[in-house]
């Protein structure tokens, strides 16, 4: 479905995206970064907002910059809030739907459709200034599926959602992603894991992983957990550290101990314990980050081949 060949984008001297090769099939897809990770950019490559400054993209099989037959096939929800607010959900729908080809006359049906499937329709005819942030980032997705598109990107789709609101709008998505194919870019991983979307995760620019959220965890989870420990002599604790097995990097970083071990518990009895007994002073102990963004930190390191 979605083909990136070397692709680099520049703007100036800053890079948006950095020689990313990916292939991406049919069906729901997350892609996972922090912001500034350079997703917004893969996603205006992928829509055809953008044209490459070196490389490849080929979607449908075909260039989707400035190609009006392939953006028919393709539904776009921005991450940027409506800002027309005196314009009403209704109006904006039906204006985007003629902008794919349809008649006023279906362009309306489509946009009563489209709303009460987002659960919109009793506030389709309200101003946007009038209406909730959720309320919202329905219109914009009513916006995006209206004209029936083949594949549906999503950019932060969930982003400043109460809880029950953010529920719902997964819901609806999932519901879309079984028939259709879908790309969704979030700096949560719940958020994609919740889509049972395969993974793809951005850094910098590049593309450090993919495959599905099991394998990503699991090629994570293989890599040696860091420990964080700050006492009074931390190279007595470096050296007690250095002997013990699973232990695979010692440093020493602003005056802590840091320790990559596959065997943390072990970590605690042959090191922090003997230091304890010889009377060090241990204010503390810091396991490593294992949320979105230390998940990251670890790709990036085995992308660079650092094990710690």
């Amino acid at each position: 479905m979605i083909v990136l060949e070397h692709v680099t984008k520049l703007y100036g001297s800053v890079i948006g995206v950095n020689d990313v090769t990916v292939e991406l099939a049919d069906g729901a897809h997350g892609l996972l970064g922090p912001n500034g990770a350079g997703k917004t950019t893969f996603l205006g490559l992928v829509t055809g907002q953008l044209r490459p400054t070196m490389g490849r993209v080929r979607v449908f099989g075909v260039a989707p910059f400035g190609n009006a037959s392939v953006l028919r096939r393709v539904g776009y929800c921005p991450a940027a809030d409506l800002t027309i607010r005196t314009t009403t959900p209704y109006e904006w729908v039906c204006y985007l739907v003629r902008l794919s080809g349809f008649s006023d006359a279906d362009a309306r049906v489509r946009a009563d459709r489209t709303l009460e499937q987002v659960g919109l329709a009793a506030a389709a005819r309200r101003p946007l200034s009038t209406l909730s942030k959720g309320m919202r980032q329905r219109a914009k997705l009513a916006g995006a599926i209206a004209h029936d598109p083949d594949l549906l990107v999503l950019d932060e789709p969930f982003d400043g959602l109460d809880p029950v609101a953010r529920h719902e709008l997964v819901e609806l998505v999932r519901t879309w992603a079984r028939t259709r194919s879908l790309i969704v870019a979030s700096h949560l991983l719940h958020e994609v894991e919740a889509l049972d979307a395969g993974l793809a995760v951005i850094l910098g620019g590049r593309l450090v992983a993919s495959g599905t959220a099991a394998e990503i965890r699991e090629m994570v989870d293989a890599m040696p957990a860091e420990v964080r420990i700050r006492c009074d002599d931390p190279r007595r604790v470096a050296s007690l550290a250095c002997g013990l097995d699973g232990v695979e990097g010692v440093r020493i970083d602003a005056g802590a101990v840091v320790v990559a071990t596959r065997r943390p518990a072990a970590l605690y009895d042959g090191a922090i314990a003997p230091a304890l007994d010889d009377g060090l002073s241990v204010t503390a102990i810091v396991p490593g980050d294992r949320s979105l963004e230390g998940i990251f930190g670890q790709l990036v390191r085995l992308h660079r081949g650092v094990k710690s």
